[in-house]
């Protein structure tokens, strides 16, 4: 069976994995945190990046930052994962759900305007496979309406729009290291980037179990003491270890998973002919591979195409459930039709991508994938 994913060991997490031991300094915030932190800092341009346990964390730090309350409103797409919306709705927000773009799973920033009311709070736009949301759109109306942009950048590392990284162009960016990600901390990981510099001092206090550890330990302060709310998101020191070496070889990683994502779009383009839907790469923003995807016709023709993939031993899956239609939210949620969201979750199919996918291999999956069209 060719998997979906498979994650990439570099080679050298095992020997940074016992420096952390050696050193003494486990518990997280030692030498290999602090260089991961100053490389997001430095490559994000943030006035502080903050390594969390998960991506789920940074956003559930983020909304703490925000000081969500019950009754606020934050406005986020329906087609994602339940932690863009968990971390909210721990607070008390009420969701309100925007559909995806005409064009890509994305959300339709041209939606919202009309979703703003006095009780919104933020915006959480979504990077689907890495690729930007219009961020132009999104900061206008943001900036018009004096709200926060929190970007779940989950898939996003590396990628840009209009030339500047995403998680930079936000209030906060939240990142994933998740196993599933184009890089991984060791299984589980997150960051928080901290662009607003007046947030830095308190995203560090909730960060440390809301106290003020890290002002102590710079100095700032003569002892420390639990001054706000807070929680415990930091990592320990061995994922921070196992990360490093994944950003050491950050490059390769993406031009591997970049020359993957070229291949299987120009093999797949006869699909487009069909009415098939692949993969729309706007003008502004790059592309970091971290997954290939295309569009069905049909709830009908994606359960067959999947079967049939599976019976020739190739591990394609579909991806998220709508919120808007999730037994969690369902009830809650105002009633609107988001067409665009069921679409995508009744049709879309991701492909297998890897680093160690070889072409041979990838050439069997696209073979398959036309075979099955041909027969139809």
């Amino acid at each position: 069976m060719l998997p979906f994913n498979k994650s990439y060991f570099v080679g050298t997490e095992t020997r940074y994995i016992e420096e952390a031991v050696r050193s003494g300094k486990i518990s997280g915030d030692g030498l290999f945190t602090r260089r991961c932190e100053a490389w997001f800092a430095q490559q994000l341009g943030s006035a502080r990046a903050l390594l969390t346990t998960s991506c789920t964390d940074a956003l559930e730090l983020a909304a703490l930052l925000l000081d969500i309350r019950p009754g606020d409103e934050v406005l986020l797409p329906s087609f994602t994962f339940p932690s863009t919306a968990n971390a909210f709705v721990l607070r008390g927000a009420r969701l309100v759900f925007v559909d995806c773009a005409p064009d890509a799973p994305a959300l339709d920033a041209t939606a919202l305007a009309a979703l703003v009311t006095p009780r919104t709070r933020a915006i959480v736009p979504v990077h689907y496979a890495g690729t930007a949301c219009d961020m132009g759109a999104v900061l206008a109306v943001a900036t018009h309406n004096g709200l926060a942009v929190v970007e779940d950048a989950a898939q996003a590392i590396s990628s840009t729009y209009q030339g500047r990284p995403l998680g930079s162009l936000g209030t906060l960016g939240a990142f994933s290291f998740h196993e599933t990600k184009n890089i991984t901390a060791g299984g589980e990981g997150g960051l928080l980037a901290v662009n607003d510099p007046q947030l830095v001092s308190r995203a560090e206090i909730l960060r440390e179990k809301g106290t003020n550890r890290a002002a102590f330990f710079r100095g700032e302060t003569d002892k420390y003491s639990w001054v706000d709310v807070g929680s415990s998101f930091l990592p320990a020191e061995i994922n921070a270890a196992y990360l490093w070496a994944q950003l050491e070889a950050l490059d390769f990683i993406q031009a591997r998973r970049c020359a993957i994502w070229r291949r299987y779009h120009a093999a797949l383009q006869p699909l487009a002919e069909l009415g098939v839907e692949l993969p729309a790469q706007p003008a502004y923003a790059s592309n970091n591979g971290h997954l290939y995807y295309f569009v069905c016709r049909s709830l009908a023709e994606r359960t067959s195409l999947l079967a049939y993939l599976k019976a020739r031993d190739i591990a394609a899956i579909f991806h998220y459930q709508p919120l808007h239609r999730s037994p969690y939210y369902a009830t809650r949620h105002n009633g609107r039709p988001l067409p665009r969201a069921d679409r995508y979750a009744d049709c879309l199919v991701r492909l297998p991508l890897y680093v160690e996918l070889a072409e041979v291999e990838q050439q069997r999956i696209v073979r398959e994938v036309l075979a099955f069209y041909r027969c139809r």
